[in-house]
């Protein structure tokens, strides 16, 4: 694919830095229930950024496809094989050096996408220490995620069928595993989508975490009325908000690709 950086050598890499801008996506390695795979969060954070970079010729780093430690409450927590954690400051130091290393290397504007809940306060304490450490002119860096982005009127014909229960709860839900049908529908196993979930979430967390608490399957709420359609709806209206907010913040002369 053209956008990715790993594709392409470093003259070609070279020429992008003044044209365009970069795209970091950030996901996660962890549980998403028995109808979905562990990289559910890193293989939606760079479809995103592919169909983001498509629409302003941008280019999108190589994924990162570790996060934060998952929670019990929007993530099913530790208890799981192959939920695969990194540490606050883990993550914080990494994207850190990453975003030191492109900025180094000329990048202007940079966008990091993020698809997994549990990383957002890592990710901007990475952006906040690298504004408060520069030495010369601070680039424009940008954070947001596919959820906030998603506009009003969208909501109900996702829940039509279910009632929104909150986004920490839609984990391997219906927006996730919609999402998946969409990307990568052959990595969705719909045959084993269950009605399980919370019927009470706690307001409160526990160290160590109650075994108890979530349901075995790892599922938070139902998945049930997942669709490929919904997917594409979502894809659709969150990529084309987030569209326009770089178009503003980055600059005017963003050229938007048919």
């Amino acid at each position: 694919m053209e956008n990715l950086l790993k594709n392409m050598t470093w003259e070609e890499y070279r020429t992008k830095v003044d044209k365009s801008f970069l795209i970091l996506p950030v996901g996660s390695t962890e549980q998403h229930g028995p109808h979905m795979p562990l990289g559910v969060d890193a293989i939606i954070a760079e479809k995103f950024s592919l169909a983001i970079a498509k629409k302003l010729d941008a280019v999108v780093a190589p994924t990162l496809s570790y996060g934060y430690k998952s929670l019990p409450a929007s993530g099913g927590g530790p208890m799981f094989p192959g939920t695969i954690d990194l540490k606050g400051s883990t993550l914080t130091s990494l994207v850190y050096d990453l975003l030191e290393e492109f900025i180094a290397d000329g990048w202007k504007k940079i966008l990091v996408f993020s698809a997994h809940y549990e990383n957002e306060a890592f990710l901007a304490e990475a952006c906040d220490l690298l504004l408060r450490n520069q030495k010369e002119e601070y680039p424009k860096v940008l954070l947001c995620n596919w959820w906030d982005n998603l506009s009003e009127q969208t909501i109900p014909r996702i829940f039509d069928e279910v009632n929104f229960p909150g986004w920490a709860l839609e984990h391997a839900a219906i927006t996730e595993t919609s999402l998946m049908m969409h990307f990568e529908p052959e990595l969705v196993k719909g045959e084993l989508i269950i009605d399980d979930g919370f019927t009470s979430p706690p307001t409160y967390q526990s160290f160590p975490p109650s075994k108890s608490l979530i349901p075995s399957s790892g599922c938070l709420h139902t998945a049930r009325s997942s669709s490929a359609e919904k997917g594409k709806i979502i894809a659709e209206d969150a990529t084309c908000n987030i569209v326009s907010i770089l178009k503003k913040e980055f600059s005017s002369n963003l050229i938007l690709n048919p």
